[in-house]
């Protein structure tokens, strides 16, 4: 059986922050770029604060089912809370989307570089 990639996406909206941890957040903004965003086994934050209160954690999740993306996407929302909570980041609306790559469509370039041995 071939091990699938899952992609993870878990948003939320920041909620209740005090001065200092939007002041902390702010600090931080530039390595939580959203052009820097990338997915990660441990989970990558992204926000702009000054823009709006949202943020997303991309995360990279594997399975040999396709079924298993459900549980990847539970396992993904978890470590989200867990990192917003340890910190003591107010959150709310916390939703998943994910994406089984096995499945994805792929680009004309794309398939034709498999094709090709």
């Amino acid at each position: 059986m071939s091990t699938r990639t899952f992609r993870i996406t878990v948003r939320g909206f920041f909620d209740g922050l005090s001065a200092e941890q939007r002041a902390e957040l702010t600090a931080a903004a530039p390595e939580h770029d959203l052009l820097r965003a990338t997915f990660t086994t441990e989970g990558h934050l992204s926000y702009e604060l000054a823009a709006r209160n949202s943020f997303s954690f991309r995360f990279l999740e594997s399975g040999e089912t396709e079924e298993d993306i459900l549980d990847a996407a539970a396992r993904a929302e978890l470590a989200a809370e867990a990192w917003l909570t340890e910190r003591g980041y107010g959150f709310k609306r916390l939703r998943s989307s994910a994406e089984d790559l096995s499945l994805a469509k792929q680009s004309k370039r794309q398939a034709a570089a498999r094709e090709t041995p």
